[in-house]
């Protein structure tokens, strides 16, 4: 079939979000402007929608000097509300009627993104191995705002010597030993990544920490949960999906203790979006994230209904967006001593991935939330560190 068809319709869509792939515009080239190689490009993006979009800048069907540039503009103007590929309305449909985030499902995402090699992340992330977003208020680097959002974890919570803290997703363990070595606490940390467990298990010897390749869910089934004073959950809960909400949140309230200080408090950090959906981007779905899905404010608040009093909503999503930049110059400052594993093909959709997210978070379609939880409200009120 001709891509000619097609061409008109995708360059319209694109002109109207100011991206030009002719360059046609009064001055030359803008820096958000891509050069396609491949005419292809225009029927593969209308048959498959931000799949075709992602794929095809994997394949090098086209380039870009500023893809988060580009792809603000494109999320700005709505367009990926405008072309929906076939798997996508499969996708929906499949969210409809199954449970994409079972319990049998759980390790896929670990298996797939967070085990794919410690030397990539210990090349991104900087001085800690902290996968979430930092907290820039005051800081002018990566580092210094990881050790500012860790800290403001521990303070929201109140942490004091001899309390008893539990890390849903506890990543490669950052977390709990920063907690225990600037707080004194004793730590529970559970991950569904083997690569996070034996890194995490290796950084926090010595301190009393014990980390445990397992889903959340076995916290209580496997009689392993209660006797926490406080728990956290940073950056995990993208991964629980709508239907599990109930659930995750009947974990965490039966995880404390009776007499724990307050009635024990609950930090959810999380990534959220402003619309409510069951599913991700297609390509997210495919390529970086499996089974994962955003919680929106209603969905938090239905959940939490019944289960959790409200202390405090903080977002600070603007602040993910410089993190990520920071991501994006550290990787790209690493690759050549990366192993080959890392191949083009897989430089390119790590790109994307992070230049997706940057352009997301810059145009406010996605945020990020810190929220603060107890289980029947603290008494005389709870006044939020910021």
């Amino acid at each position: 079939m001709s891509v000619h068809p097609f061409r008109q319709r995708i360059l319209q869509l694109l002109h109207d979000a100011d991206v030009r792939p002719e360059g046609d515009r009064t001055g030359g080239r803008a820096p958000w402007d891509p050069r396609v190689h491949d005419e292809h490009f225009y029927n593969r993006i209308l048959a498959q929608g931000s799949l075709g979009l992602g794929e095809s800048y994997m394949d090098g069907w086209w380039d870009v000097d500023d893809l988060d540039g580009m792809l603000l503009r494109l999320l700005g103007h709505g367009a990926d509300r405008k072309v929906h590929g076939l798997g996508e309305v499969w996708d929906a449909l499949r969210a409809r009627v199954s449970n994409l985030q079972t319990e049998h499902r759980a390790f896929e995402v670990g298996e797939r993104h967070y085990d794919l090699g410690n030397d990539l992340y210990r090349a991104m992330l900087g001085q800690r191995l902290v996968y979430s977003c930092g907290y820039w208020r005051e800081a002018d680097n990566l580092d210094d705002a990881q050790a500012a959002k860790l800290d403001l974890v521990c303070r929201k919570l109140g942490l004091r010597p001899g309390m008893r803290v539990l890390d849903i997703g506890c990543g490669w363990g950052e977390a709990l030993k920063f907690a225990a070595e600037r707080y004194g606490i004793a730590g529970v940390g559970v991950t569904v990544s083997r690569e996070q467990a034996e890194y995490a298990r290796d950084l926090c010897a010595g301190l009393p920490i014990d980390i445990r390749l397992q889903d959340y869910r076995e916290l209580v089934r496997a009689n392993t949960g209660g006797g926490f004073d406080r728990i956290f959950s940073l950056g995990m809960f993208e991964h629980v999906g709508v239907r599990n909400y109930a659930t995750y949140f009947d974990v965490a309230r039966r995880c404390f203790s009776e007499d724990a200080p307050d009635g024990g408090l609950f930090l959810l950090h999380t990534i959220g979006g402003n619309l409510s959906t069951a599913i991700t981007d297609p390509w997210i779905a495919r390529y970086i994230f499996p089974n994962s899905m955003l919680p929106s404010p209603k969905q938090l608040t239905t959940a939490l209904e019944g289960r959790f009093v409200i202390e405090d909503w903080h977002n600070f999503g603007t602040d993910y967006d410089r993190t990520l930049q920071a991501w994006r110059a550290n990787v790209e400052a690493h690759w050549p001593d990366l192993p080959e594993r890392y191949d083009e093909r897989f430089r390119r959709m790590w790109r994307f991935y992070l230049a997706g997210a940057m352009a997301s978070f810059r145009a406010r379609r996605i945020q990020l939330w810190q929220l603060v939880l107890s289980p029947n409200g603290v008494a005389g009120g709870y006044i939020a560190p910021r």
